[in-house]
């Protein structure tokens, strides 16, 4: 009896961590969306998770201020200029912002 609840308990863990991965999936390619959003003159599908965002010719204060206020709007989280500087991705973008 034992037996069959630990592997019942293991197999609803597991299909939890499969779950909250694909969430994660989804969430992160909204962001990508939203970020890509800021920028005017940037195909959205140049722009991925592990795009370099500061090699975006369009990248800028002004883009870097309105992924801040995003950040306020969209996630109703704060983040400052200095943690986006420590930044080098999107997603790492993402994670901050999600880490909050």
């Amino acid at each position: 009896m034992t037996l069959r609840f630990l592997t019942s308990v293991k197999n609803i863990i597991l299909t939890t961590i499969y779950i909250t991965k694909e969430i994660n999936i989804m969430e992160i390619k909204e962001f990508i969306e939203i970020f890509a959003d800021q920028f005017d003159d940037t195909d959205p599908s140049e722009i991925k998770a592990d795009t370099k965002f500061r090699d975006l010719d369009e990248w800028g204060s002004l883009i870097g201020m309105g992924v801040i206020a995003l950040s306020k709007t969209e996630y109703g989280k704060t983040i400052t200029s200095k943690e986006l500087r420590q930044c080098e991705t999107v997603e790492d973008i993402f994670n901050l912002i999600a880490s909050k």
